[in-house]
């Protein structure tokens, strides 16, 4: 059976595009939590690909699995997970 390696998908408008600091913390989209990184890319994807006409949204996906067991943070990386 392979580890579940939880993916949180969020996104919203940013106060600066060189920073990673949301402009309203209510509006943030809450896309989904996922069980892996392919699932989560796609996500991903998609939420980018309906913003994509707003320069300052931002989808990120934050690799919950990592903050859950940060000491074996690096154990459960697969090849994917290096490019969010």
């Amino acid at each position: 059976m392979t580890k579940q390696l939880l993916h949180l998908v969020i996104g919203g408008e940013l106060k600066d595009l060189n920073g990673t600091e949301f402009r309203d913390t209510n509006a943030i989209d809450m896309v989904g939590v996922f069980p892996d990184y392919a699932s989560a890319h796609a996500a991903w994807k998609s939420a980018a690909l309906r913003t994509v006409d707003n320069a300052h949204t931002r989808y990120f996906i934050v690799h919950l699995h990592r903050l859950m067991d940060p000491e074996n943070e690096h154990a459960h990386d697969d090849a994917h997970d290096h490019d969010a």
